[in-house]
């Protein structure tokens, strides 16, 4: 089920004793945590809530905190993070993941006890033995990609629960200026609500004026002026982001990506895949790949792949000389634009 139907169908008297929350939706994922504590009664939380990070702490703990009696109350809740074991990903931690108490716990999970298992992935390994037996038992939640008709849904909703509202092109707008991700808009309304406190309705200016543009739209502006060959507005989006104290490696590294992308969806596009198929197939956020497909309509193929090679070029100098970035990203746009002008004269 997804996050809507969870919502719809939680009822605190009836409770599944397995949970599985998949996906990293950082707000979605708080939301749930927050019902499931609901559950237990203030004067009992200190006692009966666990919470566990499996970086830092081994499933068997878990699973002892799972198998109390509730002190002096009806329910246990364990809460069990970043279960990497259920991946196939490496990571560097000290503690040894002996899964073995795990599988014996999910055959005869305790009824007093409600685990919620929160696993911030895209997917899990379901080859693996314990992948197996948790997905057997455990109620599955999925709060991974969301599209961008659920965002604005899910961030329209809070918006009407405050006693607000807010004008369809501000909510393109603060789904532009964040890269469309849910979090990160949540994480802006709070502004918005108390700029707008006393009309109640949260308009285009007061977006524009208050919501942080994330690098991610700040990348994709700065590939739009690459590409059009507008050398002072490319440096001027240049110089704002150094001045965000983001490094000019980093940001020749997201530039990369970018143009990679936009690669990838050209490509994968004249070979028949739709928008939804080209965000599962490249793992990326869908709102990305919205844009992406905009900006390839009004480029071909050539200008994307001599601007890809030419950023290519500029970061093994970034990283071999002396030289400095902001002068080598500079030589960049003007051999970009230069090879444009002798092609088409």
């Amino acid at each position: 089920m997804d996050f809507s139907q969870f919502k719809k169908q939680f009822n605190p008297d009836h409770l599944a004793p397995i949970y599985l929350v998949l996906g990293d939706q950082a707000y979605l994922s708080q939301q749930i945590k927050e019902l499931f504590v609901s559950v237990i009664p203030d004067a009992e939380r200190s006692m009966n809530i666990g919470n566990y990070d499996m970086e830092d702490v081994a499933i068997s703990t878990a699973v002892e905190d799972a198998i109390s009696v509730p002190f002096f109350g009806e329910r246990r809740l364990v809460m069990v993070n970043r279960p990497y074991f259920l991946t196939g990903q490496k990571v560097k931690t000290k503690v040894d993941q002996n899964v073995d108490d795990f599988l014996d716990y999910l055959k005869h999970p305790e009824q007093s006890t409600v685990m919620v298992i929160f696993a911030p992935y895209e997917k899990l390994d379901a080859r693996k033995k314990v992948t197996k037996a948790l997905k057997k038992v455990a109620t599955t939640i999925e709060i991974g990609r969301l599209r961008e008709s659920e965002i604005k849904q899910l961030v329209s909703a809070r918006i009407k629960d405050e006693g607000f509202r807010i004008n369809r092109d501000a909510l393109d707008r603060l789904v532009q200026l964040t890269g469309g991700k849910l979090t990160a808009m949540m994480g802006e309304l709070p502004k918005l609500f108390l700029y707008n406190h006393d009309s109640k309705l949260i308009g285009i200016d007061s977006v524009d004026g208050l919501v942080s543009r994330s690098i991610e739209q700040n990348v994709f502006d700065l590939v739009n002026t690459v590409l059009q060959k507008n050398a002072k507005q490319s440096m001027d989006i240049y110089h704002q982001l150094i001045l965000e104290n983001d490094e000019p490696i980093r940001i020749n590294a997201v530039l990369i990506q970018q143009f990679r992308l936009l690669l990838q969806v050209m490509i994968l596009q004249q070979h028949g895949y739709s928008q939804g198929n080209l965000a599962a197939v490249l793992k990326v956020h869908p709102y990305r790949v919205k844009l992406a497909l905009q900006t390839v309509k009004q480029f071909n193929y050539e200008q994307l792949r001599d601007a890809y090679i030419g950023l290519i070029d500029t970061e093994k100098e970034m990283k071999s000389t002396s030289r400095s970035p902001e002068l080598l990203f500079e030589l960049f746009i003007l051999k970009f634009m230069k090879k444009d002008i002798k092609e088409t004269s």
